[in-house]
């Protein structure tokens, strides 16, 4: 089993547990007028300090309750057009996965290919697998592929139920290599001005945690 130090303070206030293994019983109710205001930010890169803690591929993910999404759009019509940037979702209502194909590509024009990639933090939640799953189905124009930092909630029967139907319709889910987190780091993230660009440093285990999803999401898929 992998461990993980407590990095960050608990975001209890997202409305959801800080660690999904606790169980229903330690969840804290949140009432819906609790929850700040629904929010999307986007832009080009995010601040470093949220890569290297939202990204991390541990497994039990104590405080980590955002997902940040990076995206690259490559569009093939009569021009083709590669759009790039993030979004991370603020709290538990709403989430990236949804913010995307509600802001980034609300819909999908016949007789044009769309080939999407994601660098997730991690995996979608049961709804947003869904979502993505009949947005798919819709769109025979679009492919898909999703790469991980980590599986969600992945020993629920329900949320490997919703993995196994996204990749039915067609969507490719990968856990992101040590190399993919380079790529993000490169491309993704931002760099202080003036400084030269740093280099990618891996964390401790990033190996060991990317072989024992991998193996996790081959025995799902």
């Amino acid at each position: 089993k992998m461990a993980e130090k407590q990095e960050e303070p608990s975001n209890a206030q997202n409305g959801e547990p800080d660690n999904a293994e606790e169980g229903e019983g330690k969840k804290k109710k949140v009432k819906r007028e609790d929850l700040p205001p629904f929010e999307i930010v986007t832009g080009e890169r995010l601040p470093a300090i949220f890569f290297k803690f939202q990204f991390r591929n541990v497994e039990y993910s104590s405080g980590r309750n955002k997902t940040f999404l990076c995206y690259v759009v490559e569009t093939q019509g009569k021009e083709s057009v590669t759009t790039r940037g993030y979004l991370e979702d603020e709290h538990a209502a709403a989430h990236a996965e949804m913010a995307f194909f509600n802001t980034i590509l609300p819909k999908c024009e016949s007789g044009v290919r769309y080939t999407v990639t994601w660098y997730v933090s991690s995996s979608p939640c049961v709804t947003c697998a869904e979502r993505i799953t009949e947005t798919l189905r819709r769109n025979k124009g679009l492919r898909l592929t999703i790469m991980v930092g980590r599986l969600f909630m992945w020993e629920e029967p329900e949320m490997q139920a919703a993995l196994r139907n996204m990749k039915a319709a067609g969507c490719k889910l990968r856990i992101m290599k040590p190399q993919d987190f380079e790529y993000v780091w490169q491309n993704f993230v931002e760099q202080e001005e003036g400084e030269e660009v740093k280099s990618f440093v891996p964390w401790e285990d990033i190996q060991e945690n990317f072989q024992y999803y991998e193996e996790k999401l081959a025995e799902i898929l």
